[in-house]
């Protein structure tokens, strides 16, 4: 999970808001996705992004990632560990190493 002292802010947060009404799964992968639209609108135009921008949208992105993990009752850290165990398994660094081709066709 994020840091304790970070989820339990979020919480309150939302709480303070009443805003957990609006949070079903569907809504936050919304939200997620609509924030990761807007973390990739940073780099429309070209490759030199706004840094402070870039770190505010990214900021969005994980804090819905964090409340989406939370609403799910999911471990955030645990669901990454197994989901890179299973990438490792998919792309062994000898085979996928230097290259960005799709686990089924290395």
């Amino acid at each position: 999970m994020p840091d304790p002292k970070v989820l339990a802010e979020l919480r309150a947060f939302v709480s303070e808001r009443d805003w957990s009404q609006f949070h079903s799964p569907e809504n936050l992968a919304k939200s997620i996705s609509i924030e990761a639209a807007e973390l990739l609108e940073c780099f429309q135009w070209n490759s030199d992004a706004d840094q402070a921008r870039l770190v505010e949208e990214l900021a969005d992105v994980l804090t819905y990632c964090y409340l989406m993990a939370d609403r799910l009752e999911v471990d955030a850290d645990r669901i990454v560990a197994d989901k890179l165990q299973s990438s490792r398994s998919k792309y062994p660094a000898d085979q996928a190493r230097g290259k960005s081709t799709k686990y089924d066709r290395l």
